[in-house]
């Protein structure tokens, strides 16, 4: 049987679990299975492979995608750039010993699924948050060559804070991107402090969650007009891409 699964805390709104399990039925691959992993805090992740031993590659969700790297063997080049993963490759050796491989796959998802509604004229992004997500995003933009800046609660150098976000720095950031936690289920009903009264049907507002699939912030841009767009595409994306890396030889 090989395991896969999902690690983070809480994981009560993952799809990853339903997707994969999907998946698994409809190409009929019937040894394996896809499991949820919730750890209270990343110290239980070698624990968790010494009760897994059948594990095959894993997936990594908020809040581990950066702390999760120091139990590591080694980072692809994408992963050690963004400073963050997403998916783990595991790799037994003939001495018995697994190497442990961390990957990114959430800045392909995430330029896949942008690309469906970018305009074709040039256009400068706000990355709401600073966490694997914001890493990512960032990553990907740069790939794109999109300008943009970091918005943070406590921002750090070059940072903006969302308390000094005015008319003229909306409108100048025609993309938004939410990749804080805000409005993810079970908080569905909190959002990130940005002016939306300065939004407009120019806009595109794209959020890294995907339950509940229109969060307050996706919400609050519809009433202005502008393009919305969830995670459920950038998950779906980087899930396909997971499934290559976890099989490639």
């Amino acid at each position: 049987m090989r395991q896969f699964g999902l690690i983070g805390f809480s994981l009560q709104h993952s799809f990853s679990k339903q997707f994969f399990s999907d998946k698994f039925k409809e190409e009929k691959l019937g040894d394996c299975v896809y499991d949820n992993f919730e750890l209270k805090t990343i110290d239980d992740f070698p624990k968790l492979l010494k009760d897994h031993p059948n594990l095959s590659g894993l997936n990594i969700t908020i809040p581990y995608k950066q702390s999760l790297i120091k139990f590591i063997n080694s980072l692809d080049n994408e992963a050690n750039d963004i400073g963050a993963v997403n998916v783990i490759r595991f790799e037994k050796c003939a001495d018995g010993k697994t190497i442990l491989t961390g990957y990114n796959t959430d800045h392909y998802g995430f330029s896949k699924s942008l690309k469906e509604v970018l305009p074709n004229e040039p256009i400068a992004a706000l990355i709401l948050g600073v966490g694997g997500g914001s890493k990512a995003v960032a990553y990907a933009l740069k790939k794109m060559n999109i300008d943009f800046n970091i918005v943070s609660r406590r921002p750090q150098k070059e940072e903006l804070s969302f308390e000094s976000l005015t008319e003229e720095s909306v409108s100048n950031h025609r993309l938004i991107v939410n990749t804080t936690p805000l409005g993810m289920f079970p908080h569905i009903e909190t959002y990130p402090p940005i002016p939306y009264q300065y939004i407009t049907n120019k806009h595109i507002l794209f959020d890294l969650a995907y339950n509940p699939a229109e969060t307050i912030f996706l919400k609050k841009g519809k009433e202005k007009g502008a393009t919305i767009i969830n995670g459920l595409k950038m998950l779906q994306y980087q899930a396909e891409k997971s499934w290559e890396i976890w099989n490639k030889h």
